[in-house]
Parts: C-alpha cells; structure tokens; sequence
C-alpha cells in the first residue's frame, strides 16, 4: 500500500481569525484571500508545494461549526489526502476504524475576475478516536482553484510542511490506529519510545511522550490548554535559514542555528513553527 501523503495542516484561531491572518503575514507567510465555507466557517491559506497550512476561523456575522467549538485556538487539524473520501471511509470501517461518512461542501473562490466554487468532500475520525484532535481525509475536487503558482510564493521561501510532531502520553495508540488507516510499514516504532508515520513526500509525522515534546520544544512550545494530547509544532522547509532569521530579526523568544530558526507558539497561535533548510539534520 502506498504511503500516506499530507494534505495540510490547520491552526485553529477560533473567533479571532483576523488576529491568526495577521500574525501568520508577519511571520513571512503570503496568506490567500478570506474564504467562507458553506460549513460556516472561515479560512486563510498558506499553501506550499503539495500542502498547506489553513488558519481555520469561525465565519462571518458569528457563524460556528459545532465541531470546532471544543477545541483551543492552535494546531488542531491532521489531514491527509484522498481521492474519493467515500471509500476511505468506508475502508476505515472495514478496518474497525470509526470514520464519518463523507461529506460535501465548498468555498467562493475568485481567480482572474471570476468566482468559481472550490469543492471538498471530506470524512473524519471521531476526537475520541483519533486520541490527538482533528484527524481527517480532504479530496480535492477542484485543486487548480487551490495550488496556484501565485500563492505558493512566500516572502520567508516556505517550501513544504514536511514533519508534524504530535505530544501523546501514548503514541502506541496513534501507531495502531496509523497502521490500521494505511499499513503496518508505514509506522514505526522506535527504541526511545517514540513513533513515526512516514509520508509519501519524505515527511513524517512523529509521536512522542507529552513530557518530552515539551521539553524538547521548552520556552517556544504551545499551550497545551487542558489538552492530555496535542498537535504541537510544525516542521516547515524553507530556500534559505539566513533569509527566514533575518526576515524575523527582533521577534521574541526566536531560537536560530545554522539550519533552523524556531518560533515559539505564542507568536504563532500557539503552536510552534520550525522552519529547516535542507541540510538540517
């Protein structure tokens, strides 16, 4: 079975979503237009060479998504490309995995003077299963009105999410239900007690103990906001380290080496950003 591919990430700005745009343009990101789903929600987009990361809002003139409502603002969403949501879910139950039957929406989106419908349909894993937040599958049904060369330019030369670390006090739970999505190769499980989902781009998504991530993470980690277990850092690459720590020169708490600069959460909607160069270890 192949590897499973990243779709994109989102951060969760809850009812300040003007505040996430805002903060996610001073860190270097060229965000897409405001768009409102038919779900009543909101979203930017900074969107990458094959994902992106969605800063996800609740809409206009107070429009909620129920589903959201639970969660802090932060990195709450892990989703993963499909080609036709109906039958992942389907193949999920057959595994014994809880998994919403697929759903259809859409957003506005304006290209060149015309406004054409963006089209998703999605199915989920219930919180309670999923152990770690929003965990989902997006097919794209119009993707030429998502990956456009013009929004995949970044003033601080982000390139790819190509890690997600995820604190949880049990990634053996996250490493069964991983396996049981896609295929016992594509996790491992390490000696440190640690885990990792390989990604069909080279990315990975890694489980580790709640203790040691923020320990890891230290003054620049999120929040975990009475959460037992969270998404809690993106890996970002980047053209070019000096240009991202010069881009981002006075912003406190800013950690810098040669190939790596880290944002700590609470300049990011509380979740930490590290972006890496290609010869990062």
């Amino acid at each position: 079975m192949a590897l499973p591919t990243l779709d994109h990430v989102v951060v969760d700005a809850r009812e300040s979503i003007d505040a996430a745009a805002e903060a996610y343009t001073a860190l270097g990101f060229q965000l897409t237009p405001r768009g409102h789903h038919t779900l009543g929600s909101s979203n930017n987009l900074a969107i990458f060479g094959t994902n992106y990361l969605e800063l996800l809002g609740f809409g206009q003139n107070g429009g909620m998504r129920p589903e959201l409502m639970p969660f802090p603002a932060g990195l709450n969403g892990l989703v993963f490309k499909t080609d036709n949501a109906a039958d992942t879910a389907a193949r999920a139950q057959q595994a014994g995995i809880a998994a919403s039957p697929a759903s259809a929406f859409s957003r506005p989106v304006t290209v060149d003077g015309t406004t054409r419908d963006a089209k998703f349909r999605t199915t989920h894993l219930p919180p309670d299963v999923s152990g770690i937040g929003r965990v989902y599958f997006c097919e794209h049904l119009t993707p030429e009105l998502v990956w456009r060369p013009t929004w995949q330019v970044h003033p601080n030369g982000a390139q790819q999410v190509i890690r997600v670390l995820v604190a949880t006090d049990d990634p053996s739970r996250q490493t069964r239900l991983f396996a049981g999505l896609f295929s016992d190769s594509s996790v491992a499980s390490r000696a440190d007690g640690t885990a990792a989902l390989s990604l069909s781009d080279g990315g990975t998504v890694v489980l580790a103990p709640v203790t040691r991530t923020l320990e890891a993470l230290g003054d620049a980690a999120p929040d975990a906001a009475g959460r037992a277990n969270f998404m809690a850092a993106l890996v970002i690459r980047v053209a070019s380290i000096d240009a991202v720590a010069r881009l981002l020169l006075g912003l406190p708490g800013l950690e810098a080496d040669r190939h790596r600069v880290v944002v700590p959460a609470k300049a990011a909607f509380n979740t930490t950003l590290i972006f890496e160069d290609e010869h990062a270890d």
